[in-house]
């Protein structure tokens, strides 16, 4: 049986775990959220459509050349953003939970473009990164025209980590907030 206990570390969650043994495994959370000018469907859409994802996936400067979108709990998504003058990565999306405006809960993967898992090292990512990171994306209509959205990202090895992360993830929302002006 395990314990978990968490604490607020800036803009991160800190979650220690109490494994059987009584040792501490610390993963590190984020949260962002938006306060977007656009209906709830159409925020939805741009999530749930892969044309849509093309449009602003990755941070800024980088394209999103592929996202092949099997939009179903149990199927997964290739999404693929790729920096100028480098070279393609992928993340594999497999969506634990559809709820229509409301949420998507997916488990994101690192893969290459066929879908292979890789290792994120192998591009260059931090050691502490996860092959998993557990998302939920969360939407709040506040208006008929004003939506809330939540994105949550689980399960990093270190605060660094989770600001690296972070930082991309505030670039990808400013292009999402763009794309649906």
């Amino acid at each position: 049986m395990s314990e978990a206990r968490g604490l607020v570390v800036g803009a991160a969650v800190m979650v220690m775990t109490t494994a059987v043994s009584g040792a501490y495994a610390e993963s590190y959370d984020l949260a962002v959220s938006r306060i977007i000018e656009a209906p709830v469907e159409q925020v939805w859409e741009a999530w749930s459509d892969g044309s849509r994802i093309r449009q602003w996936w990755g941070p800024s400067g980088f394209s999103a050349p592929v996202a092949d979108v099997d939009f179903n709990v149990g199927s997964r998504s290739i999404v693929c953003m790729q920096p100028p003058d480098g070279p393609l990565m992928c993340n594999s999306w497999t969506y634990t939970e559809i709820v229509p405006n409301e949420r998507i809960a997916f488990d994101a993967g690192w893969v290459d473009e066929a879908g292979n898992e890789i290792d994120p090292r192998s591009m260059g990512l931090p050691d502490d990164i996860p092959s998993i990171v557990p998302h939920i994306i969360t939407f709040r209509p506040l208006s008929d025209s004003k939506t809330e959205l939540t994105v949550s990202e689980f399960g990093y090895g270190s605060e660094a980590t989770v600001a690296l992360s972070k930082a991309g993830l505030e670039q990808v929302l400013d292009k999402l907030e763009a794309s649906l002006e």
